[in-house]
C-alpha cells in the first residue's frame, strides 16, 4: 500500500496489514496513517534534530531495539547528521518532512525519541526537560511535581509547557535560546530540582538512588545532556492501546482523572481538535534564571546546585 509523503518522495508500506499492536488489532498501515495525520503538527518538533528510533518489527509483544545509526538501506533522501560519540561517530536520521515520518513507521518505528538539541550545534540544547513519573500507581503526585516546577519556573522568568509522555508520567519543557552548553543547562536544572524538592521534602526528592527515595517522587533531570533524547510529542508509545505522547494545556493539571495516557492512536481527531501549544514561548536565555535562582537558594538556605 502506498501513502503519499511530500513532495517528490511517495512511500510504500510494506506488509500494511501486519498488526503491530496485538491487543488492539492497531496495523503497520494504522500507524502509518495515524502519522499522515499528525505531521503537520508533529513535523516542527522533529525538524533539524537527530533521531534514536523505538523499532518493533515483530509487533509491541515480541523483541524491541533502539537504533541510532541510519541502516543502509534507507533512502538517499532521508536526511541524515553524522555526529561524535566516544571513540567514533553515530549518523542518525533526522526527520525533516512527511515521507520521512513515513517511511519510519514503514519500519515499524513505533516511537521517534529526540535530541533536546539540533544537529547543527549538537552540544547547546534548545530544549530543557524535567522528566516527571510516578513512584507507583497513584498519578496525584505528577501533577503536583507538574504544578510546583511550573510555578518555580514562573519566578525564574522561564515559561514552560506541558506534556503527558504516554508511557507513566509528564514532562515539563523550557524553549531555551541555543547559547548555553549542556552541562550548564543540566547543572540549572539541577539546582531547580533542588529547590523544589527543598520545599516539598516529604514528597519530591533528587536522590537517583530508588532506595532512598522513600516513595518519593522523583524529579529527574537526567534527559539533559548531549545524545539523551526524550520522546517526541505526537509520538506512539509502544503500550496497550497505542497511546500517544500528548501536548496539554496547563489547566489540565486540575483534572483529578489526568494520566499520562490520556489519548491514543484511536483518538487522534480529539487530539489535533485543540494544540495548546499552538502559541510557544520564544526561547529564553538562562543567564538571568540563573541570577535568580542563585537568589532563591541564598533566601532559601537550599544547597547549592
Amino acid at each position: 500500500m502506498t501513502r503519499p509523503g511530500t513532495g517528490r518522495h511517495v512511500v510504500e508500506i510494506s506488509r500494511p496489514d501486519k498488526v503491530l499492536f496485538p491487543g488492539d488489532g492497531i496495523t503497520k498501515d494504522d500507524l502509518a496513517g495515524y502519522y499522515r495525520t499528525v505531521a503537520r503538527r508533529m513535523l516542527p518538533h522533529l525538524r533539524g534534530r537527530p533521531l534514536m528510533l523505538e523499532r518493533h518489527p515483530d509487533g509491541t509483544d515480541g523483541p524491541a531495539f533502539m537504533q541510532k545509526d541510519v541502516p543502509d538501506h534507507f533512502p538517499d533522501w532521508i536526511h541524515r547528521a553524522e555526529l561524535p560519540k566516544e571513540g567514533g561517530t553515530v549518523t542518525y536520521v533526522i526527520c525533516d518532512d512527511t515521507a520521512t515520518l513515513l517511511y519510519l513507521a514503514d519500519q515499524a518505528c513505533t516511537t521517534p525519541h529526540r535530541f533536546l538539541s539540533k544537529a547543527d550545534r549538537p552540544g547547546h540544547p534548545d530544549r530543557l526537560v524535567f522528566d516527571l513519573d510516578p513512584a507507583g500507581e497513584d498519578f496525584t503526585p505528577v501533577r503536583e511535581a507538574a504544578l510546583g516546577l511550573h510555578q518555580l519556573l514562573d519566578e525564574l522568568e522561564l515559561p514552560s509547557l506541558l506534556m503527558a509522555t504516554g508511557s507513566r508520567g509528564l514532562h515539563v519543557v523550557v524553549a531555551l535560546d541555543r547559547r548555553t552548553p549542556f552541562d550548564d543547562v543540566r547543572d540549572f536544572a539541577r539546582g531547580v530540582a533542588d529547590v523544589l524538592a527543598a520545599r516539598h521534602p516529604d514528597r519530591f526528592t533528587t536522590e537517583a538512588r530508588k532506595k532512598a527515595r522513600r516513595g518519593r517522587l522523583y524529579l529527574d533531570i537526567g534527559r539533559n545532556a548531549y545524545a539523551q533524547t526524550a520522546v517526541a510529542p505526537y509520538a506512539v508509545r509502544a503500550r496497550p492501546g497505542a497511546p500517544v505522547a500528548a501536548p496539554l494545556a496547563w489547566s489540565e493539571l486540575d483534572d483529578p482523572d489526568l494520566t499520562a495516557r490520556r489519548w491514543t492512536l484511536a483518538t487522534v481527531e480529539g487530539l489535533l481538535g485543540n494544540d495548546p501549544w499552538q502559541d510557544p514561548p520564544r526561547p529564553r536565555s538562562l543567564r538571568n534564571p540563573r541570577s535568580l535562582l542563585t537568589a532563591l537558594i541564598r533566601d532559601e538556605g537550599n544547597p547549592s546546585p
